[in-house]
């Protein structure tokens, strides 16, 4: 039985009386991308903060790469290859495109010198197609670009495992199709994703898994239809008339392949 490249046991957060992260356990095995999805105000934001060294956690553990991380600082989570995106989109307002990039592969990532690590960049503003703005202003770019910059500035980092927290928050829905396309081709770097998303359509056209927070417990988790027909996710999340509209996709697609 092979060792999950991360392992979360038990898991909590208080923040004074409140349990924002309670006793959460799962595990992400290598290549997968999982789908971290729950209301807001779940904990799904402190969860990834607890993995990644953010916050401290007041019980539980996380084991990266079979060593136990639970007290890592954010810098040492990149340089172990666990890196993350943040929701609100900050990059370095007096760098530009290339140097935030820059900063992430020289400062958070495995590069030993300069030259290195403007190479790393650069493949890194390629790849996810901001190339021919390296010279500008980071906060001259538009919403989607930036957000392309900050998966840029992850992937500098070279990560094994890329947690993004609503990359596709305020897109619409053409640049959606766009960063699909975009996570597709970063999980076929080798990449192991964990994914917060509020957009159904990105979650099931994704993940092989779904993990479900609600009042900081995990309460479900599997594949996406099973999760979908969960009864205790479709009352505190999905609602009666997704899981319906779930139920009679699979009833068509089920009867076109009997066919």
């Amino acid at each position: 039985m092979t060792t999950p490249l991360l392992q979360v046991d038990q898991l909590s957060k208080n923040f004074g009386g409140v349990a924002a992260v309670s006793k959460v356990s799962f595990a992400l095995e290598a290549g997968q991308i999982v789908g971290l999805i729950g209301p807001n105000g779940a904990g799904k934001t402190t969860l990834v903060n607890l993995m990644t060294g953010v916050l401290r956690p007041s019980g539980g553990s996380v084991r990266f790469n079979g060593l136990d991380v639970t007290d890592q600082r954010p810098y040492q989570a990149s340089r172990r290859g666990l890196a993350r995106t943040f929701q609100i989109v900050q990059p370095f307002p007096q760098m530009t495109v290339l140097e935030n990039v820059l900063a992430g592969a020289l400062f958070a990532g495995p590069a030993k010198t300069r030259d290195e690590a403007m190479v790393q960049a650069l493949d890194c503003l390629e790849f996810v197609g901001l190339a021919d703005l390296a010279q500008r202003s980071a906060v001259s770019l538009t919403l989607p670009s930036r957000k392309r910059l900050e998966l840029a500035k992850s992937l500098a980092m070279q990560p094994k495992v890329l947690l993004l927290d609503e990359v596709n928050a305020g897109l619409n829905s053409a640049e959606i199709v766009d960063a699909i396309e975009l996570i597709r081709k970063i999980a076929a770097r080798g990449i192991t994703i964990m994914l917060i998303e509020h957009l159904m359509k990105v979650v099931f056209s994704l993940c092989d898994r779904l993990l479900v927070l609600h009042h900081g417990e995990l309460i479900a988790q599997g594949e996406p239809q099973a999760v979908a027909n969960d009864p205790k996710v479709i009352e505190a999340y999905l609602g009666s008339k997704f899981a319906a509209k779930m139920a009679d996709q699979q009833a068509y697609l089920s009867e076109v392949n009997h066919v």
